[in-house]
């Protein structure tokens, strides 16, 4: 008999918001090809996971991270005997609702979503799943999967959890206050953050941004000194300390160093000048780019060729976003007013930034300075 069960009927946590016939892959792996065929998942790779570090290849993005966070979670599970497939689909899954610029993005969304319940990534990965990917479509993935990400929640540090082995109406969540119904989606929001804590530190020496010295001798100690000692010390407690009636947890040594890593980390490296510099270019371009998009959509509506008159990219493309996804918010949105925001949110970093030069130094206008300059 396996030592964690899952309290949950598997018609419960198989359940689709459409049906479908399932095939040989599986519930669960079948909801892993479908993310990792997704357009938000391909983008994660051009969006930012802490540092803003485009070239530099071996600095974390956001599609590195989920898929360390799938990969320890399907290890832990493998060693508490849970399903693999499960935690790995949750696991790629979990951000697929990050903005770009990271958590800079997130705070910027939350403000200009601050008349209307604000941003929540972990919510907003939801919508991604359910409704924005395949043009209003969705992935139509199972409860179990749904429910994983949008209680995957990486930013509160308990020591161990338990399920709740609950149906909820994932769609009605508002804040960051429930729990997973399944052991492997706990699993997941225990590996968020054993897959970050050693990694930022590793990517934050490599950048100089701090030296192997600075890491506090506690956490060297009990923790280990890089990212693959680090993980592999906190996957094998979490495997020996887990119990079903305790929940899925650290030992008290373990979490004390891991608290200590999470506060150097927050202090040395996330509040770092070096990193914070950034954060108003970050808001500028995401804020002017909000604007636009909602001036656009006003000024033209769905007379898609009219978008033409801006000559840029962004406009031709957004016009086809308006075009592809009105019949999502017409019927099942409710209006248009979430339109921009969600074109905004789903951009990569380079494509923010590239949109951002042309709405602001059209080429039309560059091509006419190269004349002046050639005397042509």
């Amino acid at each position: 008999m396996k030592k964690f069960q899952n309290q949950m009927p598997l018609d419960v946590l198989w359940q689709r918001l459409h049906p479908r016939k399932e095939d040989e892959r599986g519930h669960y792996f079948r909801d892993t090809t479908a993310i990792i065929h997704s357009y938000p998942f391909r983008r994660l790779k051009h969006k930012t996971q802490v540092f803003f570090s485009p070239k530099n290849d071996h600095i974390c993005t956001r599609i590195e991270h989920v898929m360390h966070v799938a990969s320890v979670a399907a290890a832990i599970c493998r060693g508490l005997e849970l399903d693999s497939d499960l935690a790995w689909a949750i696991g790629l899954g979990h951000d697929l609702g990050h903005t770009p610029f990271g958590h800079v993005g997130e705070t910027v969304m939350n403000e200009l979503k601050s008349g209307s319940g604000g941003f929540i990534h972990e919510l907003y990965s939801l919508r991604v799943v359910d409704y924005l990917s395949n043009y209003g479509k969705g992935m139509n993935l199972t409860y179990a999967v749904r429910d994983g990400i949008v209680n995957h929640c990486g930013e509160k540090f308990e020591q161990s959890i338990r399920p709740d082995f609950q149906k909820k109406d994932l769609q009605s969540i508002i804040a960051r206050d429930q729990y997973p119904s399944t052991w492997e989606a706990v699993v997941v929001r225990m590996a968020d953050k054993i897959a970050y804590l050693g990694r930022d530190v590793e990517d934050a020496v490599q950048l100089k941004i701090i030296e192997k010295k600075d890491i506090p001798d506690e956490v060297v100690r009990v923790l280990g000194a890089s990212n693959s000692e680090i993980i592999s010390t906190l996957v094998d407690d979490v495997i020996e300390s887990s119990q079903e009636g305790e929940g899925i947890g650290f030992s008290d040594p373990i979490f004390h160093a891991m608290k200590v890593l999470k506060e150097f980390n927050y202090h040395s490296i996330y509040l770092n000048p070096i990193l914070s510099n950034y954060h108003r270019y970050f808001e500028r371009i995401l804020q002017t780019l909000y604007t636009y998009l909602q001036e656009i959509f006003q000024l033209y509506g769905f007379d898609i060729k009219s978008y033409q008159k801006e000559q840029n990219l962004i406009a031709v493309r957004y016009a086809d976003y308006v075009v592809k996804m009105r019949a999502f918010y017409e019927q099942v949105d409710g209006g248009f007013a979430n339109m921009p925001f969600d074109y905004l949110a789903g951009m990569t970093d380079d494509y923010a930034m590239e949109c951002a030069s042309e709405i602001m130094i059209p080429k039309k206008m560059e091509h006419q300075f190269d004349r002046f300059l050639l005397g042509t």
